[in-house]
């Protein structure tokens, strides 16, 4: 009986080294409007994203994951919560203007995670308002105190949020956090303080208790020289970049007339509508692509350091993507796939290396992030959540015949209902931008072999169609095409019926 108690001891003891036998740390990554394929692991190794392609190498790349909401603001609100925006309306143009409840934020995945006795930790833009009730945010959010509003769900934290005027706030406050953070900093250096602090968490992380840390970087963007670290600046500045096939110069004609009320077509024409543009444009965001390379490069040696890595998730995505010139268009949000699609890579320290490495083809959305982060934990999704848990994707428990065989998008933002200034009453501003047609408020499904879009309050309504296992770059609209009229029918009741299944009860 003596050696039978020796074994078990020993048998727990190695469980235990390999991180099964208890919850593993989490550290979700994400950057601001960083394209899907501006990576090495998605096909241009000309970004240079060494760090991220050798984690991509050693988990898995999810080759169909697609935003929910490709804007900013509503699109980490989604990933938080596992929730569409039709049914959160955390967005930024009235109807959809809402802030975000604590009530409502109680169910999120870190908030979920603290519960549960995790160490939880945030780093760089929050990006929307967390309030004591949720209000409709017509003008923005004044005044607003990250800590007093977020203090109970993190407990480190060093942050701003950016599209509501939340000023930057770090906690708990020390020496080191005071240091990376000085004023007397360079400002170009803030994707390496993002970097720093994320460090700091790791270095101030108690041996035995389970931590989740999401880090948020404010790159990659083109506007914004403070993530322009200049040694990185040098790694780029003589080279030219492939361009997609899809990349239009000048206007592009064959979009439908209606995006022409979108920033996206004179966005275009600023930036990227000539040779020179786009290669001026896109060596900054393979700049600032690199610079955050570099910082997942230091998680991973760090986790290694603390003997660690074994036992944590490392999740990286961004917020949305970009369109760079592709369809004439600038920004992100309209539902092409260089806004829609989703770079989605997750690596499992606790799998062995003979499993490791793979790319996955099931649909993945991104409202799926927040119950899958809570699976990983062994944390039930609270009911609020819509999206599925794909857990059971990575470690191939799930039936796959159960699984979804498609994913829903949703574009809510309009411009022109972003400026109170120019609109005292919203309400009567979004009825005249529907009944001049001047509304591209659009959703739409993604399958096995199709891409549709709707943009439903034009009248009459705008479909595209496009049969992307033969066109990925959609350049060919088959909605008009005879041939499809059944598959057209298909997708448009389909969609309808996704958006009556996931939108805000009234």
């Amino acid at each position: 009986m003596k050696y039978v108690k020796i074994i078990l001891i020993f048998v727990c003891s190695m469980f235990e080294l390999s991180g099964f036998a208890q919850q593993p740390n989490i550290v979700f990554l994400m950057t601001d409007d960083q394209r899907w394929d501006n990576f090495g692991c998605y096909g241009r190794p000309e970004f240079k994203t060494l760090n991220i392609d050798r984690l991509a190498e050693e988990g898995v790349v999810l080759d169909r994951a697609y935003y929910a909401i490709a804007i900013c603001m509503p699109s980490r609100a989604t990933i938080m919560s596992g929730r569409y925006d039709s049914n959160h309306n955390v967005d930024f143009s009235y109807p959809n203007n809402l802030t975000f409840s604590k009530a409502d934020f109680k169910d999120t995945y870190p908030a979920q995670l603290k519960q549960s006795g995790y160490r939880t930790g945030f780093i760089g833009k929050f990006g929307f308002p967390v309030t004591d009730d949720t209000y409709r945010a017509t003008g923005g959010v004044s005044g607003y105190d990250m800590q007093k509003n977020l203090g109970e769900y993190f407990d480190y934290f060093a942050g701003n949020g950016v599209h509501f005027r939340g000023a930057f706030k770090m906690w708990p406050e020390d020496e080191r956090l005071k240091e990376i953070y000085h004023k007397d900093r360079p400002l170009n250096e803030r994707t390496l303080k993002t970097g720093d602090a994320m460090i700091h968490f790791l270095d101030t992380q108690p041996k035995d208790e389970p931590f989740c840390l999401s880090v948020s970087f404010y790159a990659v963007k083109n506007d914004k020289d403070i993530d322009m670290y200049p040694p990185h600046v040098k790694e780029f500045e003589n080279q030219d970049f492939s361009v997609p096939e899809n990349w239009v110069e000048g206007k592009n004609t064959k979009l439908p007339k209606l995006l022409d009320n979108w920033r996206g077509v004179p966005l275009h024409m600023q930036r990227t509508s000539t040779p020179k543009l786009y290669q001026k444009l896109v060596r900054r965001f393979a700049t600032q692509g690199y610079t955050v390379d570099q910082q997942v490069g230091r998680l991973v040696e760090k986790l290694k350091e603390m003997g660690i890595l074994n036992n944590t998730i490392i999740i990286y995505t961004s917020d949305n993507g970009r369109y760079h010139g592709s369809h004439g268009l600038y920004d992100k949000s309209i539902l092409y796939d260089e806004s829609v699609k989703q770079p989605l890579i997750v690596f499992d320290g606790r799998i062995t290396k003979e499993k490791q490495g793979y790319r996955e083809n099931a649909f993945v959305s991104s409202v799926d992030i927040a119950p899958t982060i809570l699976s990983f934990a062994g944390i039930e999704a609270p009911e609020k959540m819509q999206g599925n848990s794909f857990k059971g994707i990575l470690d191939h428990t799930q039936n796959r015949d159960l699984w979804q065989k498609s994913v829903y998008s949703e574009s809510l933002f309009i411009t022109n209902l972003h400026s109170k200034r120019k609109y005292p009453d919203f309400e009567i501003a979004n009825q005249n931008i529907i009944k001049a047609n001047k509304s591209y408020r659009s959703r739409g499904m993604r399958d096995d072999k199709y891409k549709y879009i709707i943009y439903y309050e034009h009248d009459p309504v705008i479909e595209e169609l496009y049969e992307v296992d033969k066109d990925p770059y959609e350049m060919n609209n088959l909605a008009n095409d005879k041939k499809y009229v059944e598959v057209l029918a298909k997708l448009r009741i389909e969609t309808e019926k996704k958006y009556q299944s996931i939108k805000k009860e009234e």
